[in-house]
């Protein structure tokens, strides 16, 4: 598992573009939710002629580079989704989001594609007041869109450290039905998939504009298709044709330790294997790997001036201090050098936070996006979306409520640039006066951080 989920998921191999082809659907990204598109379509169509145009290698970007996190969350501030489409079908837009991690591993399985799945929950723990506070705020929140309360356990610190040791824990909340994955094997797998049921995928293969019927590629390739469909996420705004400033890329760093020996795994606990967050405003991720490492993330620098992407993936020397760091701060009795792999990927966000699935009937453009860090689910639900609004299916995919949404667009630099590390800066900083004072509520400045950042 390691070396997939620490180097991304690497290739190559496949030709790039090379002068004119014609298809029945063009998708524009390797990564999982141009992959979901074309498997859905090409298990609707067998036999259709489907091409896959991928910048770089398949999984390149954040689908082969996250902490492989199937989240039931939506990509979605619920009470401006509903004001767009209603309250009851968000409600089951919600209900559509926290049954499909199962459906995600079912089929992996009956494709073949070995990922190292599991449903393992989320574990929130918080380690304040202030995020104890929040957390049962959030429960609440999450029974009045749709959650089960039967299914969602506000735990105090006795019975969170009977899941896991986490120092200075006050509770948590706990929610069974996420799971987790290698996100680098289920995308490769899913590559091959969609590859044994005929789909072209050419890597190399960089989208320069796109037009109803037609998509540029550099260096002179064209594809011509009824059907074209942007499923580039945090790179969308790099294609021309494609609104820049609707999506903007914002970092997310990760690090994975060295293999844990039995001793400290008996000192951590976490038998369960949860996907761990905590509670915090500058929250970080994690999950216990199946070969006994932790991998942890974090924002770290979140975004480049001009919506600049990750590149290759290096992450600075600070950012690494910082996560192993706030891990040692967990977990103390951790060794002091513990980092073996570092690396960080870009996730598309949009200025409401609110995700999206656009398909015009007459131009037969397609395009989804603005996962927000929440796009292993997100990736596999937007496509299924796009292709069954496509085929003008009656599915509950069709009926999502991000179908149609339209968030804003972010400011021009460099306001963009000011509001987006502004934000991250107020919320550390309150952070660091909810733990140093222990308050009792949410600091004021995190709350308009959160208003400025459009997450409230």
């Amino acid at each position: 598992m390691t070396e997939a989920l620490a180097a991304g998921a690497g290739g190559g191999q496949r030709p790039r573009l090379d002068g004119t082809k014609a298809a029945d659907v063009c998708v524009i990204g390797g990564g999982l939710t141009g992959l979901w598109a074309a498997y859905r379509f090409l298990r609707l169509n067998p036999g259709a002629d489907v091409v896959v145009l991928e910048a770089r290698h398949v999984g390149y970007g954040a689908s082969g580079r996250n902490d492989g996190w199937l989240c039931t969350t939506m990509s979605a501030n619920q009470e401006r989704l509903a004001r767009f489409a209603g309250r009851e079908a968000v409600v089951d837009f919600q209900r559509l989001m926290i049954a499909s991690p199962r459906r995600i591993l079912e089929i992996a399985a009956a494709e073949g594609i070995e990922a190292d799945g599991m449903v393992s929950g989320h574990l929130t723990v918080a380690r304040t007041p202030a995020a104890l506070g929040r957390l049962r705020e959030e429960r609440d929140h999450l029974v009045d869109w749709g959650y089960d309360p039967a299914r969602l356990s506000l735990l105090d610190a006795d019975q969170t450290s009977e899941r896991i040791a986490v120092a200075g824990a006050e509770g948590a909340l706990f929610e069974p039905d996420t799971a987790k994955v290698n996100p680098a094997a289920l995308v490769l797998g899913l590559a091959r998939v969609v590859e044994r049921l005929g789909a072209s995928i050419h890597e190399g293969s960089r989208a320069v504009a796109v037009r109803p019927g037609e998509v540029k590629v550099a260096g002179g390739g064209r594809v011509t298709a009824p059907h074209v469909l942007v499923c580039a996420e945090a790179d969308s705004g790099r294609i021309g044709g494609v609104p820049a400033r609707r999506i903007v890329p914002v970092n997310s760093s990760i690090i994975m330790t060295a293999p844990l020996g039995p001793d400290l795994w008996r000192a951590i606990g976490w038998d369960g294997h949860e996907c761990f967050s905590d509670a915090a405003n500058v929250f970080t991720y994690a999950q216990r790997t199946p070969d006994g490492r932790i991998a942890i993330g974090g924002r770290g620098k979140p975004y480049r001036f001009g919506s600049r992407t990750s590149g290759l993936g290096a992450v600075d020397g600070a950012t690494v201090r910082a996560l192993a760091g706030r891990l040692r701060e967990y977990f103390p009795g951790l060794p002091a050098r513990l980092v073996e792999h570092a690396w960080c990927g870009s996730i598309g966000v949009t200025r409401d936070w609110c995700g999206f699935v656009h398909y015009g009937r007459t131009t037969g453009l397609g395009w989804a996006g603005g996962y927000a860090g929440h796009g292993v689910t997100s990736a596999f639900v937007a496509a299924h979306t796009l292709v069954d609004r496509l085929s003008g299916l009656d599915t509950p995919y069709a009926a999502a409520p991000w179908f149609g949404y339209r968030p804003p667009n972010w400011e021009p630099e460099p306001l963009r640039w000011l509001g987006i590390r502004g934000m991250y800066k107020l919320f550390a900083f309150a952070d660091a006066r909810e733990e140093a004072a222990r308050q009792e509520h949410t600091s004021r400045l995190a709350r308009f951080g959160a208003k400025l950042a459009g997450l409230s």
